[in-house]
């Protein structure tokens, strides 16, 4: 298969901007929830913008994956993860500004369902672009128990 380079980095530009933006936003919000109480295993704040680096670049390889494919059901996969890339983007601006707890452990868990859902309909057209979104998957079970967790100790 040929790589369309152009289309592959606009892939992995586009999560990289959202959650860019997202970071710009939510600026400082890193410091008050280092100041917060934390529930265990919780990891240090430099951790964060490397994984979420890392999952951005993995969800646009997987929707390059998804555009290049002929599948007809690749529309909707990537309405799919349009949906969750807004609910992702919005999350920490409820958490960290709005400090909505409770309400952004709601908004994860939907976040989590778009991607469940993302997955299996990326699994659908591609396997490899539906694993490159299990660690995003794993990373959201666990930023939603630490989400839970700032909710119930702050």
């Amino acid at each position: 298969m040929k790589v369309n380079w152009k289309a592959l980095i606009i892939s992995i530009l586009i999560p990289l901007a959202t959650g860019a933006l997202a970071g710009f936003l939510t600026m400082g919000g890193m410091e008050s929830y280092a100041s917060m109480n934390q529930p265990p295993l919780s990891p240090p704040v430099w951790l964060f913008p490397i994984v979420w680096t890392v999952l951005y670049i993995l969800m646009g390889v997987s929707s390059y994956l998804i555009y290049v494919s002929e599948a007809d059901s690749k529309s909707q996969a990537l309405t799919t993860y349009i949906y969750q890339l807004i609910v992702n983007f919005l999350w920490p601006v409820f958490f960290f500004n709005f400090q909505w707890y409770f309400f952004s452990f709601l908004w994860l868990a939907l976040l989590w369902i778009l991607v469940a859902k993302m997955i299996l309909e990326f699994g659908q057209i591609s396997k490899i672009a539906a694993i490159l979104n299990v660690p995003y998957l794993l990373w959201l079970s666990f930023a939603g128990y630490l989400n839970l967790g700032v909710w119930l100790l702050n």
